[in-house]
């Protein structure tokens, strides 16, 4: 049996988990959890990492004997360090507004059909060619590495990016796994700032006992270091007729394959293709997820979810809808007073209540999903049984009957943790647990975990008729 942490850094929040893992045993233990979220500086949002680099170390110190450590955090932003491995500045945050216009400049010298056919990635303005484009790089940047590796790096003093982050960036070839030196010239930055890749379940290093403060000699193994990639770990399907969600402040919606899709009608729909463990493809859409209501709970000062979803399930349904991907519903602000405007913009009334608010969001969300799932399994010609519903999200009931409700499908929900167990069990496998592929991972978290179903209900005309509302011919 292996004594593993694993580092599992969410857009809204961060936490160290302590497992123990073998043949017949998954547990996950919370060592510490902490704040993450945007700091404004100077009129720029940045990640505090310097905050999340202390909490990691302030956990992974409460863990006693490891046998290893793994890091996956979000994806697309990163910090530059000098040729003495210092870090330039603090990263800058994905939902900075540094990036407005800059996707539209790049496509005009960078046909979209030809980025696209290169790194099979949905384009969103944040992506990291985006961010690169947008920053006046320092003239001593030297290296990029992406969060999970640079957090590696200070652990380590080894420097790498993981191949299912880099899949991320917009400046990964999909077809020949590995960084596309003609887009990265196009850029215009140095073809050097761009370490060498890594695999999921390579080691990245040792610890360093004398700036961490921790034991020496444990190893920091690659995982799927975007998190999304270790959640796909975790979803305890059976066979390959499954959908996911992984659902939290975004929610990731979409299929796993054995390689990507790059036609047209995939870049059209705007569906990514980005690298999984073991060369599995996650072809999905990012969809907004649950930041609108964290962003309508924060301007409400209201912290009582049950409460809130009590009065949404007493609302009446399908009275108001707002398209969850909208621009304006991006960057942090007053979300309640941009859902009204959206509404009296599309010539709905606002609603009256927060209770009808979240009710809203969450129909409004579970459209989104049925949309996106029915778009992928028609362009990948991927018939769909069930869909798995992981994350954060899945604690959340009426979201989940309503995605059962309206993408037709049976729903299955949790596990919650699941970056953190597909984070464990790749490092597991690495130690020499016997998991010879992600079945058996699969197989471990079923026999492990308690799953809830939800079974559809309701009129499917009600929901075609929702979907024709919002969404139209779109």
């Amino acid at each position: 049996m292996k004594r593993v942490a694993a580092v599992d850094l969410g857009a809204s929040s961060g936490r160290v988990m302590l497992a123990e893992v073998g043949p017949n045993v998954l547990e996950l233990r919370e060592l510490n959890r902490f704040w993450n979220g945007p700091v404004r500086v100077n009129g720029t949002l940045h990640w505090d990492v310097l905050h999340l680099y202390r909490s990691i170390l302030e956990g992974l110190q409460l863990a006693g004997r490891l046998d290893s450590i793994g890091i996956d955090s979000w994806a697309v932003d990163y910090g530059l360090l000098d040729e003495s491995g210092r870090l330039l500045g603090n990263p800058v945050h994905y939902r900075d507004g540094r990036t407005d216009g800059v996707m539209e400049r790049i496509l005009a010298s960078v046909p979209a059909a030809e980025l696209y056919a290169v790194t099979g990635l949905q384009q969103l303005p944040f992506n990291t060619i985006y961010q690169l484009a947008a920053e006046q790089l320092p003239s001593d940047a030297a290296t990029l590495l992406m969060i999970p590796d640079l957090l590696a790096y200070w652990l380590t003093g080894r420097i790498g990016v993981e191949r299912t982050n880099a899949s991320t960036t917009q400046l990964y070839d999909v077809s020949t796994r590995d960084w596309s030196d003609e887009l990265i010239s196009r850029l215009g930055t140095a073809r050097g700032m761009f370490p060498a890749l890594c695999e999921p379940g390579d080691v990245i290093g040792n610890v360093l006992p004398d700036e961490t403060g921790l034991a020496p000699g444990i190893p920091v193994i690659a995982v799927g270091s975007h998190d999304t990639a270790s959640a796909v770990v975790a979803v305890p399907a059976v066979g390959e007729r499954f959908a996911y969600i992984s659902s939290g402040t975004w929610s990731l919606v979409g299929l796993e394959l054995d390689a990507p899709v790059l036609t047209d009608e995939a870049r059209e729909a705007n569906f990514t293709n980005e690298g999984g463990v073991d060369g599995r493809i996650r072809f999905l859409r990012n969809v907004m997820g649950l930041w609108i209501l964290q962003e309508c709970q924060r301007v409400w000062g209201d912290d009582d979810l049950p409460k809130l979803l009590r009065e949404a399930a007493a609302a009446p349904p399908f009275s108001v809808l707002i398209d969850p991907d909208a621009p304006e519903f991006l960057a942090p602000g007053n979300m309640p007073v941009r859902i009204d405007e959206h509404c009296r913009a599309t010539g709905q009334e606002p609603p009256r209540s927060r209770g009808t608010t979240v009710r809203c969001i969450l129909e409004s969300l579970a459209l989104a999903y049925r949309r996106t799932l029915r778009a992928a399994q028609t362009i990948a010609a991927r018939e769909v049984d069930v869909l798995h519903v992981i994350g954060g999200g899945s604690q959340n009931e009426l979201l989940c009957q309503l995605t059962a409700d309206a993408c037709g499908v049976p729903v299955l929900a949790g596990p919650v943790e699941a970056s953190a167990l597909g984070n464990v069990l790749v490092q597991a496998r690495a130690l020499g647990e016997p998991f010879p592929d992600l079945d058996a991972m699969r197989a471990l978290v079923r026999a492990t975990h308690s799953l809830r179903r939800y079974d559809p209900q309701g009129k499917p005309a009600d929901w075609d008729a929702a979907e024709s509302r919002l969404f139209g011919s779109r």
